[in-house]
């Protein structure tokens, strides 16, 4: 008889395919896996295995019921369920890669802060003074660069009522000259020199030869691309100073006129010991100041003659008391 044959009511073992089952069907569970039976159910193979639709579902969908670690049933004991004896589902990665990263920099220490600089690293109280060192710096350059522009400056309200004030801040370092924009520039060579009667060590005088200063400027800023402003302008303002103060006697005018002495003799005094004109054990007495003008020759296409011959301006002997001369040479 054929074993697919459903009209024989020959008994049949538990285990032999074709046999009916022992009581009233069991409800469905709730597992979406199958449940082994002692019949042989609709989807089985002939030998009583699992279909293989039956074990990819059951892989697909594990039994809820059941824990994926399970443990084995022992040996003897039934058929193993498909949902038991299958694979496990491999899992699902829990976060994203680079959620690793994240959770491993905040789970590792973090690196200690590198050493302080600069005023970072002072103390509250020196950071206090470089605070208030930087706002009085800041404060006297906006002040020194409003004394200028308002020197500069046409004649307006500000500079007439405290043209004063304005002036003793500007003369003598600061002044401005603006002869290099006026339609009748320089057409002279001028150059300041000076010489010195020296007390020697014992007890005589010498002279010396005049030194010319406005030469030594001149070589000093002949080839350098960045001259500094004590060589272009110190003395030959000081010079300017001293005349535009003086009349044609040499006699001051006003008190300005002895204030312009005074900053001609300290240039020439730092001009003589730079040159180390008293030596060892001798002292500088007395100073002497000339200038020595000559007329810039005009081009060869001009017709217009001047004198190539220099025109001297010789000041009287200016005495250097000692406590003078050791504080302008310093």
């Amino acid at each position: 008889m054929d074993v697919h044959d459903g009209g024989s009511n020959a008994l049949h073992g538990p285990g032999e395919p074709g046999a009916a089952p022992a009581g009233p069907p069991a409800p469905q569970a709730s597992s979406p896996g199958p449940a082994p039976t002692h019949g042989r159910p609709a989807d089985t193979t002939a030998h009583g295995r699992p279909s293989a639709h039956e074990q990819s579902s059951a892989q697909e969908q594990p039994s809820a019921a059941e824990p994926p670690h399970a443990a084995e049933p022992e040996s003897g004991t039934g058929p193993v369920s498909a949902a038991a004896s299958g694979p496990e589902p491999p899992a699902r990665a829990a976060y994203a890669p680079h959620a690793a990263e994240q959770a491993h920099a905040t789970l590792a220490p973090s690196a200690p802060p590198g050493p302080r600089t600069g005023v970072a690293a002072l103390s509250l109280r020196y950071r206090i003074v470089v605070a208030v060192a930087l706002a009085v710096v800041g404060v006297a350059v906006c002040v020194h660069i409003g004394m200028v522009f308002l020197h500069v400056a046409p004649s307006n309200t500000v500079t007439k009522q405290h043209g004063r004030a304005i002036d003793d801040w500007i003369y003598p370092e600061f002044e401005q000259n603006w002869k290099l924009f006026a339609p009748n520039p320089l057409q002279q060579n001028i150059a300041v020199q000076v010489r010195a009667q020296i007390d020697t060590a014992d007890g005589g005088t010498r002279t010396t030869g005049w030194y010319d200063l406005s030469a030594e400027d001149g070589r000093a800023i002949d080839g350098n691309l960045l001259p500094s402003h004590t060589q272009q302008n110190e003395l030959r303002r000081a010079w300017d100073f001293f005349v535009a103060t003086h009349g044609g006697d040499n006699r001051a005018m006003g008190l300005r006129g002895s204030l312009s002495e005074t900053y001609l003799r300290r240039i020439v005094l730092l001009r003589l010991d730079r040159e180390e004109a008293a030596g060892k054990g001798e002292a500088i007495d007395l100073v002497q100041i000339r200038s020595r003008t000559t007329n810039v020759r005009p081009p060869r296409w001009s017709d217009e003659k001047v004198s190539d011959q220099p025109v001297y301006r010789v000041l009287p002997w200016w005495s250097i008391p000692a406590e003078s001369t050791e504080g302008d040479a310093e």
